[in-house]
């Protein structure tokens, strides 16, 4: 695509109400300021490839259809809104801590509602789709995560990628565009006009969206008693998730970010060279070293407020006793242990195991970033919560 300005928001939602058979209705108008803070800094800023501008675009125009669609499925029945979410549990952490290995152990209990990957990039059901037989949407989602996995194969081995494992709801809270969207592009404009905003519009279209998804399960004959989110996202926002979900526990989790700060540089790093050939390195290690040292630092300071609500996990114990770590958390949930939750789970940590690819190979340095600068960084809760 070679127009200047590929991405421009009333473009973009007239193409979404066309590919949506004239639907208009978007929902809340929250999300609105933000698409145009975003669309302005993907052309300006984002230095994407023809390839990488065909698929965040197509990335946007797939949103803002869920969007439209979301809101007929609500006209049409009503009774999703009255849809109750029960207790929730998020697991949040600094990514390559060990979240998406305790989230996915977690999911093979039945106590736990989650949304695999392919409820978060396709949460609306095809036009012609038996509710009780989402099939199709699986499929569709399956052949997305072949070709982002061969596209970069580097992936899998630093977040094995499954269209029917659990995974985060911060897909879904891209919906609002108020949301990271810093994982895809480097978009330094709309990351610091989102660092001004009031996020809370995108936690409530999250709870829109989890209604919804609840709502479609129970067709299926899947109930539960709670659900279990997962997103690092959160750690910059916990005042939020506390506000949005009263009385919420939290599993967080550690790791040195000594260790864990160059491994989402490299990762995000990964991610950029989707959508982009001159990703730059660099920027990916300042831009992630700088997030999650203000994320640790605002979470620290909420958590003093709500201690109850919060229990720590090291990311050696998720590897070396996940077991344990389950049980842990199981009593800090009130909830009795489950012999057969615990064989399911004991299964899958053994094919787990053989679904990582290759090595995840990188340097500090690789990314600007140095052993002592991280140490200065992220003295404060390494004290807290590594050192001490």
């Amino acid at each position: 695509m070679s127009t200047a300005r590929p991405f421009e928001p009333e473009a973009l939602l007239a193409a979404a109400s066309v590919a949506t058979e004239g639907l208009s209705d978007f929902g809340d108008a929250s999300f609105r300021p933000g698409l145009a803070v975003l669309c302005d800094a993907l052309n300006r800023e984002a230095r994407l490839s023809e390839a990488g501008i065909e698929g965040l675009r197509q990335k946007l125009l797939t949103q803002l259809g869920n969007r439209l669609r979301v809101e007929q499925w609500f006209a049409r029945h009503p009774e999703i809104e009255n849809e109750v979410i029960g207790p929730v549990t998020a697991i949040v952490g600094v990514p390559r801590t060990g979240t998406t290995k305790l989230h996915r152990l977690l999911s093979r209990d039945p106590r736990f509602y989650t949304m695999q990957w392919w409820e978060a990039q396709l949460p609306v059901p095809f036009p012609d789709e038996d509710l009780k037989n989402p099939e199709g949407r699986i499929g569709q989602a399956r052949a997305m995560c072949d070709y982002m996995t061969q596209a970069m194969p580097k992936l899998m081995a630093q977040h094995p990628m499954s269209a029917e494992e659990a995974d985060e709801e911060v897909i879904l809270m891209e919906h609002s565009f108020l949301s990271a969207f810093n994982a895809y592009a480097d978009v330094p404009s709309y990351m610091n006009w989102l660092a001004q905003q009031d996020e809370m519009p995108a936690y409530d279209y999250l709870k829109r969206i989890m209604k919804f998804l609840q709502w479609q399960k129970r067709q299926r004959g899947i109930t539960a008693e709670r659900w279990v989110l997962k997103a690092p996202h959160h750690l910059l926002r916990m005042h939020l998730l506390l506000k949005a979900f009263p009385g919420v526990k939290v599993i967080l989790t550690h790791r040195d970010p000594t260790t864990s700060i160059p491994s989402i540089s490299s990762f995000i790093h990964t991610l950029w060279c989707i959508y982009s050939d001159r990703a730059d390195p660099l920027r990916a290690g300042a831009e992630w070293n700088d997030i999650m040292r203000r994320a640790m630092l605002h979470t620290m300071q909420v958590r003093q407020a709500a201690p109850g609500q919060f229990l720590d996990v090291r990311f050696q114990d998720t590897v070396k006793a996940p077991m344990t770590v389950v049980r842990r958390i199981w009593d800090f949930l009130g909830l009795p242990a489950d012999a057969k939750a615990e064989a399911v789970m004991e299964r899958w940590l053994v094919t787990d195991e053989k679904s990582h690819r290759g090595g995840h190979d990188y340097t500090a340095e690789q990314f600007g970033l140095s052993e002592a600068q991280l140490q200065r960084d992220f003295a404060e809760y390494r004290a807290r919560h590594i050192t001490a």
